[in-house]
């Protein structure tokens, strides 16, 4: 009885130093929590340094405004998901990035764009491929997300359900310019499909040195006050794509996704490399499964998983811990947090170009 008692005490002793060990590790990680927290990416690829100055400053211009709307609408208690909507379309509505206007062509000359959204909460998720009036993707993927039993619309179904979901519709020409057109005439010469680097010393546009070499989408991913992720993708593609060729950013898995346990992560790249290795639910995963951080998830599958120049990811963690981390030459991207953290980025992962 007394050996029973002895073994007893020895397991209630063991429990209790168990428990106090994780209620102090939950503790710590509490106290490093942030209270919110933002990433985002405009696209990655090989953006070269020798972009004109002034393009370069629209684009970190317009970035700083996407992250303002983003951090400013956290601060103010709203829902990750609003958040990741309403930043995303913002990005969408700009001319410079490749979603919504601004979207890059197809090899027949039109615009099939496409997007995902979900939310961390309950893993619910939607997402709309190869739309071609619909002004705002990602407010189509939300309305799938939200008020339909399915998780992905393509095509004509996706314009269909469209007509019932009330959101803006616009002509084609709503998302042509001038300077997309000129990148599908170069991609058509040289008969490609990905954004191969274009060194034509014939060329004016100042755009090129980023149009010809970067894999142009939009993400974000968020931390809001309740402790909610939530990350949404959008993009118009590939330059000369053929007709129905869809990439990961409607790929829930691939191009986002979002799990409270772990994080939310949006995608930029190859898209048909980022659907293989399911590359943003593998970062969750890993986190998840074995506890390492996100940077340390991030890294692994960017940098081991994936071959150099295939792209990069956005992400941010239950805790508030933020990723950015690209393969590539470089990846428009911001990130922004409670603590005070405001910054906008092109080139390598410690270069800031605009912070505060």
């Amino acid at each position: 009885m007394k050996h029973s008692l002895f073994f007893i005490s020895g397991i209630a002793l063991m429990l209790f130093t168990a428990c106090a060990e994780s209620n102090q590790s939950d503790s710590e990680t509490f106290a490093e929590r942030v209270e919110y927290a933002i990433a985002l990416h405009g696209g990655a690829g090989v953006i070269s340094r020798d972009i004109d100055p002034e393009i370069k400053q629209q684009y970190v211009d317009s970035l700083a405004e996407a992250l303002e709307l983003g951090r400013s609408m956290l601060a103010d208690g709203a829902d990750a998901l609003d958040v990741v909507e309403q930043v995303v379309r913002l990005l969408e509505d700009n001319p410079l990035y490749n979603a919504g206007r601004g979207a890059v062509m197809t090899n027949a000359e039109t615009f099939e764009l496409d997007a995902s959204i979900m939310d961390g909460r309950n893993l619910a998720a939607g997402a709309v491929a190869g739309v071609t009036t619909v002004k705002n993707p990602i407010t189509l993927a939300r309305h799938v997300m939200e008020n339909s039993r399915h998780v992905l619309f393509a095509g004509e179904g996706a314009e269909r359900f469209a007509d019932g979901a009330g959101v803006e519709r616009v002509e084609q020409s709503w998302f042509y310019t001038e300077r997309r057109h000129q990148q599908l005439i170069r991609a058509r010469e040289r008969d490609e499909v990905t954004l191969d680097h274009d060194d034509s010393a014939q060329s004016m546009n100042p755009y090129q040195a980023i149009d010809d070499n970067k894999y142009g989408t939009v993400g974000v991913a968020v931390l809001d006050r309740n402790g909610n992720l939530a990350a949404g993708t959008s993009t118009g593609g590939m330059t000369n794509k053929r007709f129905g060729r869809v990439g990961d950013s409607p790929i829930v898995g691939a191009g986002t996704y979002a799990n409270n346990k772990s994080c939310a992560i949006s995608s930029t790249g190859t898209g048909e490399e980022f659907i293989r290795h399911a590359v943003a639910f593998q970062i969750c995963a890993i986190m998840e499964y074995t506890g390492a951080s996100l940077n340390e998830a991030a890294r692994i599958v960017i940098h081991d998983k994936l071959q150099p120049g295939d792209g990069g990811i956005i992400g941010v963690s239950h805790t508030g811990e933020i990723a950015m981390i690209f393969n590539s030459r470089g990846m428009f991207r911001g990130a922004a947090d409670s603590n005070g953290r405001f910054e906008v980025a092109i080139w390598d992962e410690n270069e800031a170009e605009a912070s505060r």
